[in-house]
């Protein structure tokens, strides 16, 4: 039977949540499986429920589980919020003792994880290293691949404290090993030699952007981007990169404007509240027509909301943002190898383009790890647009920052470049960025601005379209929901319901002419969404005129798994 096999662990905040669950993840995928996890936090620093689910198959995984093999529960409550979602034949790991609970119950496997750490390292904190340890003696796992990545996770500290988490985890799984219950899946390591990066969304945007050039990062910590902010950080000093965190967002937004004007790459990043704070940014880039890129990860909302949960709330936000009109790309990665490739590209874009660019990603994405191929860098070409060399920059004696081109794109000077004035205003200006207020000239500029979206609109990924002859069923979505989309049609497809996938990455300029024809040959047309509204379904209608069939939403801060998508079509959501 091919493997298919679903952990979860849970507790509360500060009880190590996050190291169980990655450690887990990454010893799987080091093996040569395939992993997909995610996270569920509350927004505080110590308790409250948190879990760290684990997926581990012998073929490619992009979405959750929502049903469990194995439960490892640091707390009762853990206990009694997920023993519902076990299977028929699933596991239950708890410390009986250091729980105060009878672990006699069937399917129940009393592990002593303090009493362990305790007695295998002299410190009861790595009883965390011993209920990893448990999870894979239970499934009769690789324990050398486990240890190799103990070492590594631990590599900033001592040797000692290395070796330390290694005998912990022995003892868990040396103990856990003589306790498997009677037919329990065992998972070996694939034939594959393992070497896959094991990324999650934010890391993976963060090395497109390094990929790209990008040479000053702006931002103020806001969850679900905190993590790039970081992660560029802690890279800069080896790559070359300035990276800032100034007193908020509107520091941030200007910050990279005025970077952008001198001629480096920037970017920012933040999520719904921050992006709010930095409209008036984000405007005076597209009038001064300064290339930028924007990440905004979306999260449930509105104000506060849900600080720590994921929705897709925020995408007609992106697109229509900022006073007045002008023009911007949006991209919605779905995986993280799009979210390496598609911020390289946003890059390019905004360059050519001289306008913003918004990378719309959500908490879902940002924190979910998955093993991938190693990315190709010669995929990434860097393309600057009209900005002029040196040379070709020390002729001018007359420079027109916004002249009028049929493109709409003018040649770009640089500040300093050469004996030419570089000057633009965020008022009105005239081709050579002086204020003013002609209608005549104010009409040429806005044309010019906007004969940009021909230019953007032909450089947009085609969305991803898998078709089925003869299927009268369309599933439609955007972002994040990819994986879990394409399982669920699979699944279908597996009960004998042909259908197609249509799941976009590129959302604006929007693809009518790829997807009119489409929606036009499908009898019933379903969008699915991270949001109450149905805001891709309204898009498709203000920019195709089809109306979709139906609309499938979750709102609950929660992401959308397979099996929710089957549940919501088979109550007649057609």
């Amino acid at each position: 039977m091919p493997l298919d096999v679903n952990f979860l662990v849970g507790g509360e905040a500060g009880q190590g949540i996050q190291t169980i669950g990655f450690v887990l993840g990454k010893t799987m995928a080091r093996g040569g499986l395939h992993v997909f996890t995610d996270q569920d936090y509350e927004s505080r620093i110590r308790g409250g429920h948190n879990f760290f689910r684990v997926r581990v198959k012998d073929e490619e995984v992009k979405a959750h589980n929502e049903k469990l093999d194995i439960l490892i529960a640091l707390n009762k409550e853990t206990v009694e919020l997920h023993k519902n979602d076990m299977k028929e034949n699933g596991i239950v790991i708890l410390d009986g003792q250091a729980l105060k609970m009878d672990a006699g119950t069937p399917g129940f496997v009393d592990v002593p994880l303090e009493k362990l750490a305790v007695e295998a390292a002299e410190n009861k904190i790595m009883s965390n290293s011993v209920a990893v340890g448990a999870v894979l003696g239970l499934v009769g796992y690789d324990f050398e691949i486990l240890a190799d990545v103990l070492r590594w996770h631990f590599a900033k500290n001592t040797e000692k404290i290395q070796e330390d988490n290694v005998r912990a985890a022995r003892a868990g799984y040396d103990y856990a090993a003589e306790r498997i219950p009677k037919g329990f899946t065992k998972i070996s390591r694939a034939a594959s030699d393992g070497k896959r990066m094991f990324i999650n969304g934010n890391e993976a945007l963060s090395l497109g952007a390094m990929a790209a050039g990008c040479k000053f990062l702006a931002a103020y910590p806001m969850t679900p981007t905190t993590p790039i902010l970081e992660f560029m950080a802690d890279k800069g000093r080896d790559y070359n990169i300035a990276v800032l965190q100034p007193e908020d967002e509107i520091a941030a937004i200007n910050m990279i404007v005025g970077a952008a004007y001198t001629g480096v790459r920037t970017m920012t990043a933040t999520s719904g509240s921050g992006f709010a704070l930095m409209v008036e940014g984000i405007g005076l880039a597209g009038i001064t027509e300064t290339p930028i890129v924007v990440v905004l990860g979306e999260r449930a909302g509105p104000a506060v909301g849900l600080p720590t949960r994921t929705e897709q709330g925020e995408l007609l936000f992106a697109i229509r943002t900022g006073t007045g009109e002008f023009p911007r790309a949006v991209m919605t990665p779905a995986t993280a190898e799009d979210a390496f490739y598609l911020t390289a590209k946003a890059f390019n874009l905004a360059e050519k383009y001289q306008t913003p660019v918004i990378i719309l990603t959500d908490t879902h994405l940002a924190n979910s790890y998955n093993d991938v191929s190693k990315f190709d860098l010669k995929q990434i070409k860097i393309d600057r647009g009209a900005l002029l060399t040196n040379a070709e920059a020390v002729k001018l004696t007359d420079y027109k920052r916004h002249q009028v081109t049929e493109s709409g794109v003018s040649p770009r000077a640089l500040p300093m470049q050469s004996r030419a004035l570089v000057v633009t205003d965020s008022d009105e200006h005239d081709e050579y960025g002086h204020m003013t207020e002609s209608a005549e000239i104010r009409t040429r500029q806005v044309i010019k601005r906007l004969k940009k979206y021909s230019g953007l609109k032909s450089e947009m990924g085609q969305p991803r379209f898998h078709e089925m002859p003869d299927a009268e069923l369309t599933l439609i979505g955007w972002g994040s929901t990819y994986g879990a989309i394409k399982e669920a049609s699979e699944m279908l497809k597996k009960e004998g319901a042909a259908n197609n996938v249509l799941h976009f990455s590129e959302v604006w300029p929007f693809p009518v002419e790829t997807v009119a024809p489409i929606l036009q040959n499908s009898r019933k047309s379903i969008v699915i969404e991270n949001n109450a509204t149905g805001q891709f379904a309204h898009l498709i209608r203000g920019e195709t005129g089809h109306k979709v069939s139906g609309t499938i939403n979750k709102f609950d801060g929660r992401p959308i798994s397979p099996s929710f998508i089957l549940n919501e079509l088979r109550k007649g959501v057609v």
